[in-house]
């Protein structure tokens, strides 16, 4: 008679030296979670069914993660763990164990990779960065682009926008304020003065 153990079972995956598809050497560690569905076939059909699964496990961390970029290892976990769930399942079946989880715990990175990966992260930041500002510029050029035209349609308009700047200066604590006048803006004062000098001579 020998005791089987039904429940769910935890194994803790060795740490394995993988290197992955674009040859960076890592070093991955995982746990799986299976449990005994058929006590008979588990102690007939293999010599040690926890020492069998641990080994298909680890052969199997190895080449998957091998088959994979180290940018796929870092983001597409799930579909990773789905992968090594169906093989290392479908290689422990005929040992009636039934493997429910696998989960890749840790991947060690190089300290240079990591420099260089962050490197890469900074660089990519101040692209970002730069594009950004580059639309805002252009999109701010849009902008004074179409309020040119309307000033140009609409010579009032751009009377006030210049009184209303003269206001914005002039609220400052500032002693002296130099600005150009547009004769366009002192023509009327002009004519008028002017209008008003001639009727003076004239009486």
């Amino acid at each position: 008679m020998v005791k089987v153990d039904l429940r769910t079972i935890t194994l803790n995956v060795p740490p394995q030296e993988v290197i992955t598809k674009d040859n960076v050497p890592v070093r991955v560690n995982a746990v799986a979670y299976f449990r005994t569905i058929d006590p008979s076939a588990a102690i007939v059909q293999v010599e040690n069914f926890m020492v069998a699964t641990s080994q298909i496990a680890q052969t199997t961390l190895r080449s998957v993660l091998g088959q994979h970029v180290l940018d796929e290892l870092l983001s597409e976990r799930e579909k990773i763990n789905s992968i090594l769930q169906e093989i290392i399942d479908e290689a422990t079946q005929p040992w009636g164990i039934k493997v429910s989880i696998v989960e890749v715990k840790d991947v060690e990175i190089p300290s240079t990779m990591q420099r260089a990966m962050a490197r890469q992260a900074e660089a990519e930041r101040e692209r970002r960065a730069k594009v950004i500002n580059a639309e805002g510029e252009f999109q701010a050029a849009e902008r004074l682009k179409e309020a040119a035209l309307v000033m140009s349609e609409s010579p009032i308009a751009l009377q006030l926008r210049y009184l209303q700047t003269l206001l914005e200066v002039g609220s400052n604590n500032n002693s002296t304020i130099v600005f150009p006048a547009p004769i366009d803006l002192l023509r009327p004062f002009l004519e008028r003065t002017d209008g008003a000098s001639r009727t003076g001579s004239a009486s």
